[in-house]
């Protein structure tokens, strides 16, 4: 199981929120429109249909992984980031976190912070590691709002980094 609930995922995810821009909602979409790392995205509304206002927000971005693979570290490579249809990512980026007490999940910055959980656990990454991967439609958009965002807020604007 990946969320017990989006309050609790956000709960808990919350200071890994990409910081971007929110565009009004079509009538009847479960999409919403975020643009953030210089990309446009299109998640799964999981905090409610025309909950976020359009305009400048805060949004956990969330996908399930398709595949990975951990990259060789002699050399750093880019951070990568290119979309898949119309809600799929592939890229390269650097793990910032293995979360514990949850689904397999690792907190990758790719052009912005996304968490990606699996549905095996990993074997082998670590926080530091690079990876490749791709990930499964549609991306899901968890929208900080009230309390959630306030204390996100105080907690800061970047992805921090949490040691496993």
């Amino acid at each position: 199981m990946i969320e017990s609930s989006p309050e609790e995922f956000t709960e808990r995810y919350r200071q890994y929120a990409a910081k971007g821009t929110l565009y009004p909602q079509p009538e009847g979409s479960p999409l919403i429109e975020f643009v953030a790392g210089g990309r446009v995205l299109y998640l799964l509304d999981r905090c409610g249909p025309y909950a976020a206002p359009p305009g400048e927000a805060r949004v956990i971005v969330s996908g399930a992984l398709l595949g990975w693979e951990r990259l060789p570290g002699e050399t750093p490579p880019q951070e990568r980031l290119n979309l898949l249809g119309v809600s799929a990512l592939e890229g390269v980026g650097q793990v910032l976190a293995c979360p514990r007490g949850a689904a397999p999940t690792l907190v990758v910055r790719a052009r912005l912070t996304l968490v990606l959980s699996a549905y095996s656990p990993f074997s082998g990454i670590g926080v530091g590691d690079w990876l490749s991967f791709s990930t499964e439609a549609p991306l899901h958009g968890f929208v900080l709002s009230g309390q959630a965002l306030r204390e996100s807020a105080r907690e800061g604007t970047g992805a921090r980094r949490v040691e496993h």
